[in-house]
């Protein structure tokens, strides 16, 4: 059965999701305009026309996962000339745009986070925002900027430019991926989730699915648990790279990782909401009924969503085998889960 891309009416309800005052409405609204990928930018780069500050906020936010250069003058008029509160996020999405293949995108990129970085009259958080995200500016253009910040006038941003100087042995977001793909991670998560947000538009769909393999097994011997939830997060951004592009090629790994002690990122169930089967009936049901004996409303009502989404999606009927065996091993579970849908 082909994969139903999410129609104009869900994406401008996932849209609206972006400024509700349910915080778990948010991050699946974000999580699922991501997974929906290209098709959600033209309708979010229309509805910021009209929106106010809160959505704008959410907007930038989604646009910021898209890399897409149709984004860099909404980003250049929110930093120049919106509202406090979208400045910082606008500086997001000027940094995905970095690596732009159109050389005039990535420019003007640039251009606008150098001007930003060194504007005394912006507030100190958008001045540090920029710095971050020029840390690995190509070395004609960062040298002389962390030079000229050396001698600013706020402490923070004379620390945080001391503190952005690129390692001269740094290695580029394609020889990360090309090492990554091929089981040799980078040492940092957020080495590895730059060159997935630099790379993943361009990697072949078995490439990705080695990955999300390779980072399985990273986390899995990951001793910290910090930096175990790190790694873990770049894994649903590999699956939401894959959903983007309607793969079911790790629906495996979504599938196993709900039978886990531990609850997942929101780009898990994002993913499984886009591209999830029958067969995902029966853990998200496992998951839901142990999330009963705790407390984690969030995880709950997002595994809910989830199980929901695929009943609708794919035409199940309380007649499907899947949907039999999971109404007979987890009862109250299905009863809860399929009274709604």
């Amino acid at each position: 059965m082909p994969i139903r891309p999410p129609a104009g009416t869900e994406i401008r309800q996932l849209i609206r999701g972006l400024a509700d005052a349910n915080a778990v409405t948010r991050e699946s609204a974000l999580a699922r305009l991501a997974v929906a990928g290209p098709r959600a930018v033209e309708p979010l780069l229309r509805e910021y026309v009209s929106a106010g500050p809160d959505l704008r906020v959410g907007i930038l936010r989604a646009l910021e996962t898209s890399a897409d250069p149709r984004t860099l003058a909404i980003a250049r008029e929110s930093l120049d000339a919106g509202s406090r509160e979208t400045h910082v996020p606008a500086v997001g999405v000027l940094r995905t745009l970095l690596t732009s293949a159109r050389a005039e995108i990535a420019s003007g990129a640039l251009d606008t986070l150098v001007a930003a970085a060194l504007d005394s009259r912006r507030p100190t958080p958008v001045r540090l925002a920029a710095i971050d995200a020029l840390r690995e500016a190509p070395a004609d253009v960062g040298e002389p900027l962390r030079a000229r910040l050396a001698r600013d006038s706020d402490p923070d941003v004379r620390s945080k430019a001391a503190g952005s100087t690129r390692p001269g042995n740094a290695i580029s977001e394609p020889d990360v991926w090309a090492a990554a793909v091929s089981g040799r991670l980078p040492s940092l998560p957020g080495a590895m989730k730059s060159a997935l947000s630099a790379c993943h538009g361009s990697a072949r769909l078995t490439e990705l699915q080695h990955l999300v393999d390779h980072l399985r097994v990273r986390e899995q011997r990951e001793p910290d648990a910090g930096r175990r939830e790190e790694w873990r997060a770049v894994r649903g951004a590999a699956h939401q790279a894959l959903a983007a592009r309607n793969s079911r090629l790790a629906l495996y790994d979504l599938r196993d990782s709900l039978l886990g002690p531990e609850r997942l990122p929101v780009a898990f169930v994002a993913a499984l909401e886009e591209i999830g089967d029958a067969s995902c009936l029966e853990p998200l049901a496992a998951a839901y009924d142990a999330s009963s004996r705790s407390s984690d409303t969030w995880w709950r009502e997002h595994l809910a969503t989830a199980f929901r989404a695929i009943v609708q999606r794919e035409g199940l009927t309380r007649r499907h085998a899947a949907v039999k065996r999971t109404m007979t091993r987890w009862p109250e579970a299905a009863a809860d889960l399929l009274a709604r849908t």
